[in-house]
C-alpha cells in the first residue's frame, strides 16, 4: 500500500490555476511534512520563470529542456525559508496532454536531483526509521487528472510506487509550534595550512562539530524533559472542526553539555593557526509539527534541525552577499566583521504555520516582498514581516603579527588551554609537560 498525502485544499485551486497558464507546462514544488502514517502537503510553490525562458523555447516543446539546474537551485533557496518540521516533499509538473508520456520519466529525475542537492547542504544526517518517500505529482492541464506516485531517495534504483492525494479543509489551521533562543558563542580556528585562508570552508567544519553538541544536548519542553516515545500533548484534548488558525506554542530550552562523557576518550590536538572565527548571538528558533497524536520524537527532532540549519543558512547567505558584492582579495589577513542576516517570519494564509526568510540591515521591506513573490509565490504584506531577533555577529580574527616561534608557542598555548578546560583531568600532566618545554618555565624553591 503506498503512501497516504493530505493536501491543503487550497492548493487544488493553486495548481487548477497554473494549469490555464500552462504553456506548454509548468513544475514546482511540494512542501509539507512527513509523518509515520502520512504526509502532510500545506504549500505548493512554482519555479520562478526565467527571463530568457521564452526566447529559449522555439520549437516543439519538450520534456528534456527542462532546467534541472534552475529547479534544483530554487529548491535551496526555498528550504532556507522553512522552518523546523516543514521539507520539501517532493516535485509537481502541469503539463499539455502531449508531454504527459515522459512526465514521470521527468519528474523522477527532479526528485533525485532536488534531493542531492538538498542533503549536500545538511549538517545532520537523516534518522534510520525517517520517511525517505518523496511525491511525484502529475497534473494534465487539459483534462485535469491527477496522477500521485513516490520515489524512495537514498534508493538510486527505486521504481514508482502509487500514492493517495487527498484534500482537506484547514489542514494546518492547528498545528503546534515549538520555540526557542539558542545563545551562540562558536570559536572557530583557522589553520595555518588551510590554503588562502578558506573562511567558507573552515565555518562550515566548525558548525559541523557544533551541530554535533546540538544533537547531543537536552531539551526541556514547558520545563519539563519528556519520554521521547511519549505523545506531545499528551493528557491535553486535540481541538476538532476548528478553521481559524491556532497556534499551540511550546517553549524550549537548550542545555548543552560542557563536556564530553565519562565514556568518549579525547586527547588534546595542538595545530597551529592563522587566526580565528567567531560567531555570536541569540538566534530564534521555531518548529511546527501536526496534531495528529505528533510523539516527542518528532518535535525535538525538527527543533534541533531548525536551530542547525538557521546558522548554517545565514552563513551560506554572507558568504554569498561577500562573493556578489565582490568583495576583493586581501593579500594580508586583517580583522574583519560581518553582521549575520536576521531572521524573520511571515504568516501563511489560513494556517498557523509561519514561514521564515533572512534580512541585512540595509534591505528594506520591498526586498523581502519581492523574494517572497518569486520563491513562494506569496504575497507579502510588509507589516506581516516580523523581525524575530537581534543581531548576530561573525568575527574574523587574525593571529598579531610576531616571530614565527613565537607566535606558533601562543597558539600551541591557547589551543592547550582550550583543550584543558574541558579534559582537565586527563590531559593535566601531559599539557604542563608540553607547556614546560615550550616556555622554558622556571622553577624557585626556597
Amino acid at each position: 500500500m503506498g503512501r497516504t498525502y493530505l493536501v491543503e485544499e487550497g492548493i487544488g485551486q493553486y495548481l487548477a490555476e497554473l494549469s490555464t497558464k500552462v504553456k506548454p507546462f509548468v513544475t514546482g514544488l511540494l512542501i509539507g511534512q512527513c509523518s509515520p502514517q502520512r504526509d502532510y502537503v500545506i504549500r505548493a510553490v512554482r519555479t520562478p520563470p526565467k527571463e530568457q525562458q521564452q526566447e529559449e523555447s522555439l520549437g516543439p516543446p519538450k520534456l528534456a529542456s527542462l532546467d534541472e539546474e534552475w529547479i534544483t537551485t530554487h529548491a535551496s533557496q526555498v528550504s532556507r525559508m522553512l522552518p523546523g518540521g516543514l521539507l520539501v516533499l517532493g516535485v509537481f509538473l502541469v503539463a499539455t496532454p502531449e508531454l504527459a508520456k515522459d512526465g514521470q520519466n521527468a519528474l523522477r529525475k527532479l526528485i533525485f536531483s532536488v534531493e542531492k542537492s538538498l542533503s549536500k547542504r545538511r549538517l545532520w544526517k537523516p534518522a534510520e526509521e525517517e520517511i525517505s518517500d518523496r511525491a511525484a505529482l502529475q497534473i494534465c492541464s487539459t483534462t485535469k487528472k491527477v496522477v500521485c506516485r513516490t520515489y524512495d531517495v537514498q534508493d538510486p534504483k527505486s521504481s514508482a510506487k502509487p500514492a493517495d492525494w487527498k484534500y482537506q479543509s484547514a489542514l494546518s489551521a492547528s498545528w503546534l509550534a515549538l520555540g526557542c533562543t539558542v545563545n551562540v558563542n562558536i570559536h572557530i580556528p583557522l589553520l595555518a595550512t588551510s590554503p588562502n585562508h578558506d573562511l567558507e570552508k573552515n565555518t562550515k567544519n566548525g558548525l559541523n562539530r557544533w551541530s554535533k553538541q546540538i544533537e547531543e544536548s537536552v531539551f526541556l519542553i514547558n520545563g519539563q524533559v519528556k519520554d521521547e516515545d511519549g505523545e506531545l500533548l499528551e493528557g491535553q484534548k486535540k481541538s476538532r472542526g476548528n478553521t481559524q488558525p491556532s497556534t499551540q506554542f511550546c517553549d524550549v530550552k537548550v542545555l548543552t553539555q560542557l563536556c564530553q562523557g565519562a565514556s568518549t576518550r579525547s586527547t588534546a590536538t595542538v595545530q597551529v593557526c592563522s587566526g580565528s572565527i567567531n560567531l555570536r548571538g541569540a538566534v530564534k528558533c521555531r518548529a511546527y509539527i501536526h496534531n495528529n497524536r505528533p510523539r516527542v520524537k518528532e518535535a525535538i527532532q525538527a527543533l534541533k534541525r531548525d536551530i542547525i540549519n538557521t546558522l548554517s543558512d545565514r552563513c551560506e547567505i554572507l558568504f554569498e552577499d561577500l562573493i556578489l558584492n565582490e568583495r576583493p582579495q586581501k593579500k594580508n589577513f586583517e580583522r574583519e566583521y560581518h553582521v549575520l542576516p536576521q531572521r524573520l517570519f511571515v504568516p501563511v494564509a489560513g494556517s498557523s504555520v509561519m514561514l521564515s526568510d533572512y534580512k541585512f540591515g540595509d534591505e528594506a521591506a520591498g526586498e523581502i516582498q519581492e523574494r517572497f513573490v518569486e520563491m513562494l509565490d506569496q504575497a507579502v504584506q510588509a507589516e506581516d514581516i516580523h523581525i524575530a531577533e537581534d543581531i548576530s555577529t561573525v568575527d574574523i580574527c587574525p593571529v598579531a603579527d610576531s616571530p614565527g616561534d613565537t607566535q606558533e608557542a601562543q597558539l600551541t598555548k591557547a589551543t592547550l588551554l582550550l583543550k584543558l578546560q574541558q579534559n582537565m583531568g586527563l590531559v593535566v600532566a601531559a599539557a604542563v609537560a608540553v607547556l614546560a618545554s615550550i616556555f622554558s618555565f622556571n622553577y624557585f624553591s626556597d
